[in-house]
């Protein structure tokens, strides 16, 4: 590439990063996912749009599977453990035996009503089985679930792309259908070496981390993501699932009580959705309009397959031993989003060089784009009706820690929430650990010292001296007190969970 190309690539590419997010505040009114604003820029520079040639399935595949790494390692390092810790087995289950559920319903499906051989039809199975993290992290949080749901929800996502991209690959090769024995083997090795280098990866970490002051803030957003990509890699060169690595270690990250949390979270936000956009882009120069009006029926009907008889038919047998009732077996059902994961897993059948790999791509991409744009924008008002939507239900408190070296103390900041217990509480009623005091208070970008008289406010931003010792009293305490105000002792509000 010679350096005048070089300008004109990152010319067409800066344009189309600044379209693409000026149309995204356009369809974010709309309710309609970013995905497909992506999707559209792709094809728009594509053969039939602007010329763009672009072809190449294996290439996709590679920068299609490096870019879901980056988006799970950002959905980790912005999961709170206290919101899923109490939904594992739900979503444990669902990612695992709901996804077996799945490709077996989708696969009968694709293989008595289009007639597709039983390797195909167990490929299209694998490839949709998977909910998409990244279009559950930024649907779910803005629709006010409870925890229960969202937590189990938002982990589904995290744990289930790795059994199924461990299918679609059993079921590409090329000497066919393995054998039950060889692919219990095969999840069972993956999935269990993952899990053990994400958290080894994990926990080894936040211990380095904790121990290095690092002379710039800015170091550790980038060192902590260096460690989620460390994980994906390391499980990868050992042929285990990057994927489940990749999410465990930065879910431990984020959990741990780093410094700058905020800057990191930021910065992982910021990469996140340059993935999301560089990957959607990508795959809609890999679309033909051509090819894509003969998979359209296909498409229509394995995607009522899998959402209205494959995903509540997993959600249903997988969620018995839990007290899950009846609506919210049906929201979690209407919620299982798929977005680029099923896209990104067909181009591997095309990369084996497997007969109608093609056809298989467009029929998932037609699958992906229509349902995408039936149960995206319709998530929030499924949710009101079911009675299990509430705009009343008060955010989180984000507590952003930043080290004092010299004293071995610490700084949170924390940012007081629209509908917050905090808001309205006198300073005096806080009653934080002994030792952690309220250094400051920044209201309307003024920063004043307050009196224990003083009322706190909606938007007020605190900033609490404490020590490593206190840390996670004081952060429990501000947890409890912005859920239930200033009875949540006495309405048994702790904060723990």
């Amino acid at each position: 590439m010679t350096l005048p190309q070089l300008y004109l690539v990152l010319l067409i590419g800066c344009a189309t990063v600044l379209v693409s997010i000026a149309a995204i505040r356009a369809t974010h009114r709309l309710g309609l996912p970013a995905l497909l604003v992506f999707l559209g820029a792709g094809m728009a520079l594509g053969e039939d749009g602007l010329g763009i040639a672009f072809g190449s399935f294996e290439i996709a595949q590679v920068i299609g599977t490096f870019a879901l790494a980056l988006i799970l390692i950002e959905g980790g390092l912005s999961t709170r453990w206290r919101a899923i810790s109490g939904q594992l087995a739900p979503a444990g289950l669902l990612a695992t035996a709901g996804v077996g559920v799945s490709v077996a319903v989708v696969a009968f499906g694709a293989h008595y009503l289009l007639g597709f051989s039983w390797q195909t039809s167990l490929i299209l199975g694998a490839v949709v089985a998977s909910t998409d993290a990244a279009a559950v992290f930024s649907e779910l949080r803005g629709v006010g679930l409870p925890k229960k749901l969202s937590g189990t929800l938002e982990a589904e996502s995290g744990f289930n792309d790795a059994p199924a991209v461990i299918l679609v690959l059993a079921f590409s090769s090329a000497a066919g259908i393995p054998s039950t024995v060889n692919l219990i083997g095969t999840l069972v090795w993956q999935l269990t070496a993952g899990t053990a280098i994400g958290v080894a990866v994990g926990f080894g970490g936040a211990w380095l981390l904790r121990r290095l002051a690092l002379p710039m803030s800015g170091l550790y957003p980038l060192a902590v993501f260096s460690l989620g990509l460390a994980a994906f890699a390391a499980a990868g060169a050992l042929n285990a699932s990057g994927f489940i690595a990749a999410y465990l270690a930065s879910l431990i990250l984020g959990n741990s009580h780093l410094p700058h949390r905020a800057a990191t979270l930021s910065f992982a936000a910021g990469l996140g959705w340059m993935a999301q956009l560089g990957m959607f882009v990508m795959l809609g120069l890999l679309a033909s309009p051509a090819n894509l009006m003969n998979a359209l029926v296909p498409g229509l009907i394995l995607g009522a397959v899998l959402t209205l008889v494959a995903r509540p038919l997993s959600v249903v047998l997988c969620l018995v031993p839990f007290r899950f009732s009846l609506r919210e077996q049906t929201l979690i059902s209407w919620a299982g989003l798929r977005g680029a994961v099923p896209i990104v897993l067909a181009t591997i059948p095309q990369s084996e060089r497997l007969p109608g790999g093609q056809a298989l791509w467009d029929i998932v991409f037609i699958l992906v784009v229509a349902f995408t744009l039936l149960q995206g924008p319709t998530l929030p008002w499924v949710a009101r009706r079911l009675g299990l939507s509430s705009p009343e239900v008060v955010q989180e408190v984000e507590i952003e820690t930043a080290p004092l070296d010299a004293v071995d103390g610490e700084v949170l900041t924390i940012t007081i929430p629209k509908r917050s217990g905090l808001a309205g509480l006198r300073l005096f009623e806080l009653r934080l650990p002994e030792g952690s005091a309220i250094a400051g208070v920044v209201r309307e970008k003024r920063l004043f010292v307050p009196e224990m008289s003083d009322r706190l406010r909606s938007s007020d931003q605190l900033i609490v001296v404490t020590s490593p010792r206190l840390r996670e009293a004081t952060e429990q305490r501000l947890t409890a007190l912005t859920r239930a105000g200033r009875l949540a002792r006495w309405l048994g509000e702790s904060g723990k969970d």
